[in-house]
Parts: structure tokens; sequence; C-alpha cells
């Protein structure tokens, strides 16, 4: 019981364990789904920003394209509202160059360009200034290899160069800004997923744990159920067997009295041999009180009712009883030989229980051998152990019935005419469990049976005498 207690203890951590896991999986997972957003959203303002960049670029660029027309308009046509579209579109770029300063701001090489496309464009402000001037004086001719032609020609060049790189690197910038975020979203969801999938394992182990302490449970209270039933049955079994036993005790009491008074008067007037009928019927009553014995043990047993009550015998004194209780209840006297060996004179013993286990052992020991074999009983008392051995030159056992001796009603197929109930070796057994003891049988059809059964002793000091023998 206190097995299963700290079996079902450590279950409970264990339920415990695997649902504070499963709780810290999902707030996990939710922090990374959190987060997750949180990039996509920075992502998002990032792109939207680098985009906003390359719109206004392509502004820059249209916007110069279109002041370059203004100008050569103005010096082809004269007309003064050219020149007006002119400086209108360079205020427009003055300005959304200023727009462009801040978001370029993170980036040194980029403000760096930027500083260097400010720088171009107000040259040719200046340049185009120049020109606006020259052109103004009389006589004035612009030729392909004119100084501020070729000067004009290469701060365009320069600018639509540089207006180039800005594009050029703020597109690799968006680039690595998606792959990036890709990059980070795939591995936050592949975390998230594997998240997921150890909080639902954590919580099916949870399931199954619990799932698992309630069958258990219910098993234990079927359990607990049957055994009550058990019990009450065992005790109605007691009672039934307690009021059999007691009702069947008095009429063979009568019964056997009877029959003890006849053969006290009947045997100095009648021949030995007219008394057989006699000898049988107080063979029966001790045949019919042995079994009733048997069965009320049993059902004691079964019951939880018998108990091992140990208390301090003389072994010798207790076993030389014994042996003249059996020869009084034989039919006939039988030769039985006692031994006995050891240090010990007392022990530590069951005297009813005891009586019952020696008594069924050495009456089928009899029993089971010829009148004119002997029945050796021996009895070894040492330190730790009370051995004792009856060995018979009987019939025997066939092996393959040996494991079957303790079943009730169990007897041998080469019983024979023997008459017996099956239930001694049961009593046996039950007795000898209650002491905690040890039984060996060694045996061989035809040749006999030897039953050797060690019951323990426990190690007091000054507790048994030394033998005197």
């Amino acid at each position: 019981m206190a097995l299963k207690t700290l079996k079902w203890s450590l279950e409970r951590k264990w339920v415990t364990a695997a649902f504070c896991l499963a709780l810290l999986l999902m707030g996990l997972v939710n922090f990374f789904s959190y987060q997750n957003a949180t990039q996509l959203i920075t992502s998002q303002g990032q792109v939207k920003q680098t985009h906003e960049i390359l719109t206004a670029l392509t502004n820059v660029s249209e916007t110069l394209t279109d002041t370059e027309t203004r100008r050569w308009r103005y010096f082809l046509l004269g007309d003064r509202t050219e020149l007006n579209g002119y400086d209108q579109a360079m205020q427009q770029l003055t300005m959304t160059l200023e727009q462009l300063r801040q978001p370029l701001a993170d980036t040194l090489t980029q403000e760096q360009r930027l500083n260097a496309l400010e720088g171009l464009i107000q040259q040719r402000r200046e340049l185009v200034e120049q020109s606006t001037k020259l052109y103004q004086k009389p006589r004035s001719l612009f030729s392909a290899d004119h100084p501020l032609v070729i000067q004009t020609n290469q701060n365009q060049t320069q600018i639509r160069q540089m207006i180039t790189e800005l594009q050029t690197a703020e597109e690799q910038i968006l680039q690595t800004q998606v792959e990036q975020s890709q990059a980070n979203s795939q591995v936050r969801m592949a975390i998230e997923n594997l998240g997921t999938i150890l909080a639902f394992v954590g919580l099916l182990g949870v399931y199954v744990l619990l799932y698992r302490q309630m069958f258990k449970r219910q098993q234990l209270e079927q359990v607990q159920q049957k055994l009550a039933q058990e019990k009450e049955l065992g005790e109605l079994k007691l009672q039934f067997f307690s009021m059999v036993s007691h009702e069947f005790r008095t009429p063979l009491s009568v019964i056997d009295g009877s029959s003890q008074l006849l053969k006290e008067r009947l045997t100095n007037l009648v021949e030995p041999d007219k008394l057989k009928n006699l000898f049988q019927i107080q063979a029966s009553v001790k045949l019919m009180t042995q079994l009733l014995n048997d069965i009320l043990t049993l059902a004691r047993a079964d019951a939880g009712k018998l108990e091992c009550k140990p208390e301090l015998l003389e072994m010798q004194f207790f076993c030389l009883n014994l042996i003249e209780d059996i020869q009084l209840f034989s039919e006939q006297p039988r030769t039985l030989k006692f031994d006995k060996y050891g240090t010990r004179t007392y022990a530590y013993l069951d005297e009813k229980l005891l009586y019952s286990i020696l008594s069924n052992l050495l009456s089928n020991a009899i029993k089971y051998s010829s009148p004119e074999s002997t029945v050796y009983f021996t009895l070894t008392c040492e330190l730790d152990s009370v051995i004792f051995q009856i060995k018979d030159e009987g019939i025997g056992i066939p092996e393959e019935e040996q494991g079957k001796i303790f079943e009730p009603f169990c007897r041998g197929r080469n019983a024979g005419s023997v008459t017996g109930s099956g239930l001694g070796m049961a009593v046996v057994k039950k007795c000898l469990d209650l002491h905690q003891g040890e039984l060996s049988v060694n045996s061989e059809v035809g040749v006999g049976t030897t039953f050797t059964v060690k019951l323990p002793q426990p190690q007091k000091t000054g507790l048994f005498n030394q033998d005197t023998k």
C-alpha cells in the first residue's frame, strides 16, 4: 500500500511538471508570436520607408529632367515663363531633398551620397545661372565644345550617376530587409510550430497520466469492493461452518462417548473380532471430527480470522504428546521413531497451528504407508529455526502431482481406497503461511515421502535454554 501511495505521489508530481511545462511552452509560443508580429510590422514600416525613398529619388530624377527641358526651351524660345517654371521646380526639388535627409540619416553612406547630390544640384543651379547670364548678352552663341556646356553635361552625368547609386543602395537595403524578414519569420514560425507540438504533447501526457490515475483508482475501488465482498463472504462461510461444526459436534460426541462405553462393557464379554463394527464407528467419528476441524480452519483462514499467536513451547514434550495422540487415534498401533537434534529446548511457536501442521503430516504418513512400515519423525532445534522432518515408506506422490498437493480436495491418483478428504495439506499450507515457514517435499512412488518443515525463530538473547540431552 505504501508503494502504491509513493507511486501515485510520483505520478502527481509528473502531472504537475507536465502541466507547468505545457503552460511554459504555450507562453513561449505566444511570446514568439508577438515578436513575429512586431517584426512583421517593423519590416513593413521599413519596406514602406524604403519604397518612399525610391519614389522620392524617382521624383528627383523626373524633376531634374523637367528643369533641363525648361532651360532649353528658354534658350530656344526665349520664353520667360519657362525660366519661372524652372525656378519653381528647383525649389520643389530642394524640399524633396530635405525630406529625404531624415530617412537616409540612418545610413552613413546614403547620407554622404545625399550631401553629394545636393552639392551637384547646387552646382547645376550655378551653371544654369551662368548660362542664362551668358545667353542674355548680345551675340552669344553656345557650341558643343563651349566650356560651360561641357561642365553642364558633366554635372548632369554626375547627378544621374549619384541618383542611380542612391536607388541601387536602397534597392539592396530593401532586398536585405525582405530576406531577413523572411528568414526571421521562418525561424519564429518553426519555433512556434515546435512549441505548439511540445505543448500539445505535454497536455496529452497530462491527460494520459490523469486517465491512468483515474483508471487505477477505479481498479483499486473495484479491488477494494471485491475484497470487501470476499471478506463478507468469508465471514458468512465462517459463521456457517462454525454453526455446522457446533451442530455436528454434539451428536458426534454422543456417538463417540456411547461407543466408548460399549467398548468398555463388551471388551470382556465379546470376542475382539466381533467388536470390529464398533471400532469402525469410533474411527468414522474421529474422521468426521477431523474433517470438521479442517473445514473450520480453512474457513477461518479465508475470513482472515486465523491468527498466529506464538508462545514458548518445550519442543520435545510437545512432540511426544503429539505422537501419543496420533497413536491413540490410530486404528492399530504403528511404529513411530522420534529423534531430536539441536542445541535448543524451547521454541517460539503457535501451539494450535503447529499441532495442525504436524498432526496432518503424521496422519498422512501413517495413512498412506503399510502397517508394518516405520514412520520417522525428526526434530532439529537451531538458533534461527526449528526443523521438522516426517518420513514414511508409503505409496509416494507422483512427481506431476506434487505441485497440487496444497489445493483443497486434491488427492493423488494412486490413493486408491484410502479414505481422506483432501483438506489436510491445504490446512498445513495455511498454518505454515501464518508462521512464515517453508515446506519441501521429496517423494518417489512406491518408495516413500519425506516432508521437511522449517519455521523461523526470532533472535532473542536469553530466551531459550540450551539442550540438556
